[in-house]
């Protein structure tokens, strides 16, 4: 019979992106859709933003963190792993909600881009005034 390991679980949206979050009390390292963090997210910003909830927490290397990304691209994806991750800390811990809540972390970045409006090209960007 196969063990089954207790991990806690957060969600994390942002713009179209949606990160399902669980967090293994052990170390080891940020698996996203079956591969090393990195490997995915090779800039530094986004490694960063995705690290900044467990140095927020104070506990960078005690957790183990597997996550299934999907929708957006790798800005949105990153934030939503950053949401999630921190969601998940708080199950885990509700004595790092206020250090995350300072950090902004807990808070879902709702800026998602506007429909486009029909007669124009994009959301607000009209078609090419012709005087004659």
């Amino acid at each position: 019979m196969v063990e089954q390991q207790q991990y806690y679980y957060g969600t994390g949206r942002r713009k179209s992106a949606v990160a399902r979050v669980r967090l293994f009390k052990e170390r080891g390292p940020i698996v996203v859709n079956g591969k090393p963090s990195q490997e995915i997210y090779t800039v530094d910003e986004l490694q960063r933003a995705i690290n900044e909830p467990l140095k927020v927490a104070g506990v960078p290397n005690e957790y183990r963190v597997v996550a299934k990304v999907s929708g957006g691209g790798l800005v949105g994806q990153a934030g939503a792993l950053s949401h999630g991750i921190s969601r998940a800390l708080i199950v885990a811990n509700p004595d790092f909600r206020a250090s995350l809540k300072k950090a902004g972390l807990l808070t879902r970045d709702s800026r998602v881009k506007e429909s486009k409006k029909y007669g124009l090209k994009k959301a607000r960007k009209a078609p090419q005034y012709t005087k004659r």
